[in-house]
């Protein structure tokens, strides 16, 4: 009399190396859709808080030169809710506050500190100041200088394709708003957008 094994086991998944592949890939998909889906449909990750306004076309210049710099590898954007992290740089981060970032920048990298709430916090000169030569205001800093962004100016040309292609994805520019990015950031630099753009990041929540 046979006893050999018929259906599906776990025996044939354990000594079959394709099927356990297929079986934990579909697994992780499955358990992804179920976890990321929903968050489509959830008023607090898709709509912003109150305050939170489309960045305006210097503030887009300044964040555009932010992502080219690699600003991000040291920086996070990112509060976690731990009282550690609210007692030194303020309210926990909410979804609703990046619903018009991207790609977000939320993160957990910190050689730097997190940059979440700097708006407001210091002064435009002391940005100006510190992105020319961050020892002269932080003596300890080993953050990188950036004196060139006084001499380059803003690619006033490119911003209603920019603005354009974000509205595509969700951000609500007006035409008028599109059309008229290009006189906004004429003869500005990219330090100006720079600072423009750190000193919009979380005034709307403290």
């Amino acid at each position: 009399m046979s006893t050999e094994k018929t259906g599906f086991s776990h025996e044939k998944i354990e000594t079959n190396n394709f099927l356990m592949i297929v079986l934990i890939a579909l697994v992780i998909a499955v358990g992804g859709l179920v976890e990321i889906v929903p968050l489509f449909f959830q008023t607090s990750t898709t709509q912003p808080i109150e305050g939170v306004k489309p960045p305006t076309p210097l503030e887009l210049a300044g964040r555009d030169v932010y992502v080219r710099e690699g600003c991000y590898n040291c920086h996070s954007q990112m509060i976690r809710p731990f009282r550690a992290e609210t007692l030194r740089y303020g309210h926990y981060s909410v979804a609703g506050e990046s619903v018009y970032d991207h790609p977000f920048q939320w993160g957990s990298k910190r050689t730097g500190p997190d940059l979440a709430r700097v708006g407001g916090r210091y002064s435009d000169e002391w940005h100006r100041v510190h992105l020319v030569n961050p020892r002269d205001v932080v003596p300890e800093s080993n953050m990188p200088y950036y004196p060139w962004l006084e001499k380059n100016m803003v690619d006033a040309q490119s911003m209603p394709k920019h603005m354009a292609a974000l509205r595509t994805v969700g951000v609500p520019y007006t035409d008028e708003e599109i059309a008229s990015s290009s006189k906004a950031v004429e003869g500005k630099t990219e330090m100006d957008a720079m600072i423009a753009y750190l000193q919009s990041l979380g005034r709307a929540l403290r």
